[in-house]
């Protein structure tokens, strides 16, 4: 199983998916991809537009992808795929739609059988057994939570520390305590943006400049930056 979770598509001030287009280009490797893209988390834009815009940055580093909308069949395009992409976006329209298509299973078929798989944002929450640490507002309702279970930990994308001046509502922190106390077994990781996961098998690795926060009840939150060692949310 090899994945690439990213935190966010775009940093601040930069082109979109610019910071991670090299580490995309190495994930997929020398050999010319032609990706299978997911658009299911765009909700004000078109898939079409979704699919240019990735489109033209993974042509930038070589690579190329399609979009599933294409497809008649998208599970038939899933278990074709030589490599699966996940776009950001809307988490909880993106998920609805997995189920709707029937994608969940193929496409955790597929990755443990090996195929490649990025996302970004709401596409590396659907990594994860649910997708209940999102930051995104429920603007559809999916049929389970349930995602496509390929990580048995939680990501929080976009993680952020701050607490803006004269805001008096809850700090992402205190949303993930929430989460972890309601859910004592799991572990969530808080991906700061501009970082991400790479995964290999069960080696895990934090790729970027900040450090990961890590959170599980019952323990002091965790900062582990790129020479760590984050086997243990594995077990």
């Amino acid at each position: 199983m090899r994945l690439l979770l990213i935190s966010n598509s775009t940093n601040a001030g930069e082109q979109y998916l610019d910071y991670p287009k090299q580490r995309i280009k190495e994930f997929l490797g020398k050999k010319h991809v032609k990706a299978l893209f997911i658009p299911y988390a765009a909700v004000t834009f078109s898939y079409d537009d979704y699919e240019l815009k990735v489109r033209d940055r993974f042509r930038e580093v070589r690579h190329d992808v399609i979009s599933i909308h294409h497809y008649s069949d998208p599970v038939n395009a899933v278990e074709k795929a030589s490599a699966i992409v996940v776009g950001g976006g809307n988490t909880w329209m993106l998920l609805k739609l997995l189920h709707e298509h029937k994608l969940i299973d193929p496409v955790r078929k597929r990755i443990l059988a090996g195929v490649p798989y990025i996302g970004w944002s709401a596409g590396s929450n659907v990594a994860c057994p649910t997708i209940q640490t999102t930051n995104d507002m429920p603007v559809a309702e999916p049929s389970s939570f349930k995602a496509f279970n390929l990580i048995p930990f939680q990501i929080n994308p976009h993680y952020l520390d701050a607490n803006p001046a004269g805001h008096a509502g809850e700090t992402r922190e205190q949303r993930i305590e929430e989460f972890i106390m309601v859910n004592p077994e799991i572990w969530v990781a808080g991906l700061r943006e501009g970082t991400m996961f790479l995964i290999d098998g069960q080696y895990i690795s934090l790729i970027g400049p900040r450090k990961a926060r890590i959170f599980k009840k019952d323990h002091q939150p965790l900062e582990l930056g790129e020479n760590d060692d984050f086997r243990f949310l594995f077990k």
